[in-house]
C-alpha cells in the first residue's frame, strides 16, 4: 500500500518506505481524523466543521478546503496538478478517505477480529498476537471531541474482546499458564468484564491453581457487588460450583457428538472389516486439513492404510483406497518423497490389477494420484496420467473426480517455463466448479491456483481478491494451513510492490508461523531463497550466516553465497555443479539466480543455459508464480544475461 495511515494512537501517516508523513498542523490531524473515523464513507464539510470547532468561525469551511488540500500534497506527493485525487476525494457534499482496507489500522484491527472468531486456535492466537501489536496507545489519542470519545471507546471495546478471544485461544491449545498473566491486568483495569474473571479462573484452574482459581472468583463476588450493585451471572456462578467439585470443563456440544459417534462406531464396525480401512480414509481426508498434528498424522496413516489394503489382495479395493485420499495440493515439492514414490508404486500396481469390468472413475483417481504425487518431476508418465484423469471425469460428470483430475493436471503444468496462464486456467474452472457443486476444499485451492498465476503475471488486484476469498473459506470451514500461503503471498506482494526493509520485514515475520506448519516441502529453506530473491533483485550482496539452512536450494544459492564471501573460484566450481531446476513453482527463480551467478562469473554456457530456459517466462515476474517469492522481472534478468552474452568473447 502506497500510503499507510494509523489512529490506534496519536493520528499518523506513513509512506511506501515506511517514513513518517509529515501532517502539518493539529487541525489537518483532525481532519483525516475524522474522515478515517467515517471509514470510507463521505463526511459533509459542515459536519468537519461542527466536529473540529466548538465555536466555528466564519471562514471554518474555506479552513477546512485549505487543510484537506494541503493534506492531499502530503499524502500524495507525486500526483499531477490536474489529476483528481485518489485518497481524500470530494465527493458530493463533503469528503472521503478511500484508502484500502489493509492501510488503516484500525480497520484491519477491527477486520481482524472480526475474522478469527471463526478460526482455529492456533491461527486465531497469531493474527491476534499480531492485531494486538498494532496499539501505540488510546486510539485518536490526540483529539478530546466527542466524535472521537465515541470512536476511542468502540474500538477499544473491540480491543477487549480481542484479549479475550486471545486468551481463549491459549487455553485451547493447553498454554493456561501463559495466559494468566494478561488476563489478571485484564481485570485488574475492567472489572465489570464476567468473560475476563471467568478466563482468568478457568487459566488458573488449569494451571493447577484451584485455591487462586477459586479466590478469583470470590474477588469477582464482591467487586460486582460492591461496584455495581450486581450478582455474579450464571457462567461465574457455574464456573464456581465446577471448579468446588473440581469437575473438568463442559464438554461441548461438538464435543459431546464427536465422542459418541466414536464410540457408537467402534461398537457397530467389525475389527478389520474393508468398512473401516474406507471410513479410515475418509478421516485421514479431513484431518489432513485442520492443521499442521493433522497434515502429518494424515501423511503417516495413510501409507499405513494403503499397505493394509493391498494386503487384502483385491486391486480395486486397494484403488477406492488410495484414490479415496483426495486432499487438495498446492505446492510442487513433495512433502516426503519417498513416500510419494511408494504411494505412486502402490496406484501402479493397482492399476495393473485392475479387472475390464472396473468403474472408469475408480481408474481415473488412481492415474490423478499417480499426478499429484509425482509433482517435480519431467517424466511425460504423470503427465499423460493427468490427462487420461481429466478425459475420464469430464466423460463420467463427476464433479470431485473433475476437481481431483485437475489438481493432478495442475501438478503437472511446470514442462517449461512460463506456464503461468495455463496453471491460472485450471485455477478458473476449478473455482466455478467448486462454487457450484459446494466443494469448499477444491474451491480453496482453485483461488490459491489463481493467487499463484496472477501474481506470476503482476497482476496483484486479481490476487488480492483470491487470496481473501481462500482466507475467507479458511476460516469458515477450518481451514488453518491456509494462512501459510496467503500469509507469503501478502509477504511477497510486500517484496513485489514495497520497499526493501519492509519486505525484508514481512518475510520474516511470515516465517514465524511457517516453522511447524507440518510442511516439510515447504518450510525448509525458502525463507532464505526468499531473502536470497530479495537480494538479488535489488542488488545487494548475498551475505548470510555459514550455518543458514538452504535445504533443496543449496545447489542454486551456493555460487551466489559464495561470490559474496569473495570465493570466486570456488563459486564457479559451485555453478559448474548446478543443475537445471526442478520443474516446479520456483523453476523461474533459480534459473535466475543461476543467470545471476553466471553473468557474475563470465560463464558463457550457464548464461545460454539460463537465457533458453527463461525466454518462454519474458512477461512474468520471476518465482512469484509460487505466490511466496519473488526475484523480480524474467525480462530484466533476460537483458542482463543478454548483455553479458554480448560483451563476452565467443
Amino acid at each position: 500500500m502506497p500510503v499507510g495511515f494509523g489512529v490506534l494512537g496519536p493520528v499518523t501517516a506513513w509512506d511506501d518506505a515506511g517514513e513518517p508523513v509529515d501532517l502539518k498542523g493539529p487541525r489537518h490531524r483532525a481532519v483525516l481524523a475524522r474522515l478515517v473515523a467515517a471509514r470510507g464513507r463521505v463526511v459533509p464539510v459542515g459536519q468537519i466543521v461542527d466536529d473540529l470547532w466548538d465555536d466555528p468561525p466564519a471562514g471554518a469551511v474555506g479552513a477546512v478546503r485549505t487543510f484537506v488540500a494541503a493534506l492531499r500534497r502530503r499524502l500524495e506527493p507525486r500526483r499531477p496538478p490536474r489529476e483528481a485525487a485518489r485518497l481524500l476525494v470530494t465527493e458530493g457534499p463533503g469528503y472521503a478517505l478511500r484508502a484500502d482496507p489493509g492501510a488503516v489500522d484500525a480497520w484491519r484491527f477491527e477486520d481482524t477480529v472480526s475474522a478469527v472468531a471463526d478460526a482455529l486456535p492456533r491461527a486465531a492466537l497469531d493474527r491476534l498476537d499480531e492485531a494486538l501489536g498494532w496499539w501505540r496507545g488510546p486510539a485518536y489519542a490526540d483529539f478530546d471531541q466527542p466524535w472521537a470519545h465515541a470512536e476511542r471507546s468502540r474500538l477499544d471495546q473491540i480491543r477487549l474482546t480481542a484479549v479475550e478471544r486471545r486468551a481463549e485461544a491459549l487455553l485451547a491449545l493447553d498454554r493456561a499458564a501463559d495466559a494468566v498473566p494478561d488476563l489478571d491486568a485484564h481485570v485488574a483495569s475492567y472489572p465489570w468484564r464476567e468473560d475476563g474473571w471467568a478466563l482468568l479462573a478457568s487459566a488458573l484452574y488449569r494451571a493447577g491453581r484451584q485455591a487462586d482459581a477459586l479466590a478469583v472468583l470470590r474477588r469477582a463476588r464482591e467487586l460486582l457487588r460492591d461496584q455495581l450493585g450486581l450478582d455474579p451471572g450464571p457462567r461465574l456462578r457455574r464456573l464456581e460450583t465446577d471448579l468446588l467439585r473440581q469437575a473438568e470443563p463442559e464438554p461441548t456440544v461438538a464435543a459431546r457428538v464427536w465422542a459418541e459417534t466414536a464410540a457408537a462406531y467402534e461398537r457397530s464396525v467389525v475389527p478389520g472389516a474393508r468398512a473401516r480401512l474406507e471410513s479410515t480414509v475418509g478421516l485421514l481426508r479431513s484431518l489432513a486439513v485442520t492443521g499442521p498434528g493433522g497434515l502429518e498424522a494424515a501423511r503417516d496413516q495413510r501409507e499405513a492404510a494403503i499397505t493394509a489394503a493391498e494386503q487384502l489382495g483385491d486391486p480395486e479395493f486397494t484403488a477406492r483406497v488410495i484414490g479415496g485420499y483426495d486432499v487438495p495440493a498446492i505446492w510442487t515439492r513433495s512433502d516426503d518423497p519417498a513416500q510419494a514414490a511408494r504411494v505412486v508404486a502402490a496406484a501402479q500396481r493397482a492399476l495393473a490389477g485392475l479387472g475390464p469390468d472396473a468403474p472408469e472413475a475408480t481408474r481415473a483417481r488412481l492415474l490423478a494420484t499417480v499426478a499429484i504425487e509425482s509433482r517435480g518431476t519431467a517424466s511425460p508418465g504423470p503427465a499423460q496420467a493427468a490427462r487420461e484423469a481429466e478425459a475420464i471425469a469430464r466423460r463420467v460428470a463427476d464433479p470431485a473426480l473433475l476437481a481431483q483430475a485437475l489438481n493432478g493436471v495442475y501438478m503437472q503444468t511446470f514442462q517449461r517455463a512460463g506456464l503461468a496462464p495455463q496453471r491460472d486456467a485450471v485455477g478458473v474452472e476449478l473455482v466455478a466448479l467448486a462454487a457450484r457443486h459446494g466443494l469448499a476444499t477444491v474451491e480453496i485451492l482453485g483461488h490459491l491456483i489463481r493467487v499463484q498465476a496472477r501474481s506470476a503475471l503482476a497482476d496483484f488486484t486479481t490476487a488480492d481478491a483470491h487470496a481473501e476469498a481462500a482466507d475467507r473459506l479458511a476460516a469458515r470451514h477450518e481451514s488453518p494451513l491456509v494462512d501459510v500461503f496467503t500469509g507469503g503471498y501478502r509477504a511477497m506482494r510486500t517484496a513485489a510492490t514495497g520497499a526493501y526493509p519492509d519486505a525484508e520485514a514481512a518475510y520474516r515475520s511470515w516465517a514465524t508461523g511457517l516453522a511447524g506448519c507440518g510442511m516439510p516441502g515447504v518450510e525448509r529453506g525458502l525463507l532464505p531463497l526468499a531473502l536470497l530473491c530479495l537480494r538479488v533483485w535489488h542488488d545487494r550482496p548475498a551475505d548470510f550466516p555459514a550455518d543458514t539452512d538452504w535445504g533443496p536450494y543449496a545447489p542454486w544459492a551456493r555460487p551466489l553465497v559464495l561470490l559474496a564471501a569473495d570465493r570466486r573460484d570456488e563459486a564457479a566450481r559451485a555453478l559448474r555443479r548446478t543443475p537445471a531446476p526442478p520443474r516446479d513453482l520456483l523453476q523461474e527463480a533459480l534459473w535466475c539466480l543461476t543467470g545471476r551467478a553466471a553473468v557474475a562469473l563470465g560463464d558463457r554456457d550457464a548464461m545460454l543455459r539460463a537465457r533458453d530456459a527463461l525466454v518462454p517466462a519474458a512477461g512474468e515476474l520471476a518465482g512469484a508464480g509460487s505466490g511466496l517469492l519473488t526475484v523480480g522481472p524474467v525480462a530484466a534478468h533476460l537483458d542482463r544475461i543478454t548483455a553479458a552474452l554480448l560483451g563476452s568473447p565467443g
